[in-house]
């Protein structure tokens, strides 16, 4: 069984588990028509990751919207569940934890927010989303999680660089490893 994974732009992507379900990871810029969502989550309240227009084009009467308790006000308007980092949401066949996110050297997502990272697992297969960050300590503890595929940062701006990334990568030990989020630019 596959997982299929749609990167949307940015850091936004759709990921259809194995059994089907449609999970979106921090929409962004949605056009009508999409399919509909099972889960929504999102990592923080910067708009380029909780994009309230396409949060509601996504909507179905039952579907669930998670995000980390640090923006519990802005998941109100969509009836969402907030989670503690390091706490897991179990929906029907898969799960979903929330890690920490945060930058070190860059003011714009500093630690003391408790923004998300996002770790999806369904069946054998997990994705970790690392939301806005830099290279943190805490990636390392991913090391012994077999995660399937991360989804990494590396603009630069406002989150890790290309060569911070990779270091990243090394420290996470994915089987499969998708850059996001800016322009990610490289020279080989």
């Amino acid at each position: 069984m596959t997982m299929d994974i749609y990167w949307l732009g940015h850091a936004a992507f759709k990921i259809k588990t194995p059994s089907g379900r449609i999970i979106y990871l921090d929409p962004y810029q949605i056009k009508k028509g999409e399919e509909k969502a099972d889960i929504i989550v999102s990592t923080h309240s910067h708009s380029d990751h909780f994009d309230s227009g396409s949060i509601q084009i996504l909507m179905r009467d039952d579907t669930v919207v998670i995000g980390p308790e640090s923006i519990a006000s802005s998941l109100q308007k969509f009836d969402g569940t907030p989670l503690k980092l390091g706490d897991s949401f179990d929906y029907k066949d898969l799960s979903i934890e929330l890690v920490p996110a945060y930058n070190i050297k860059k003011p714009n997502h500093p630690k003391r927010n408790e923004w998300a990272g996002i770790i999806l697992t369904a069946e054998d297969k997990s994705v970790y989303h690392a939301g806005d960050t830099e290279r943190i300590p805490e990636m390392k503890d991913l090391a012994s999680r077999n995660i399937t595929v991360a989804l990494m940062p590396c603009g630069g701006t406002y989150t890790m660089d290309f060569d911070e990334a990779t270091d990243s990568i090394i420290d996470v030990k994915p089987k499969i490893a998708i850059p996001m989020h800016n322009l990610c630019i490289f020279n080989v």
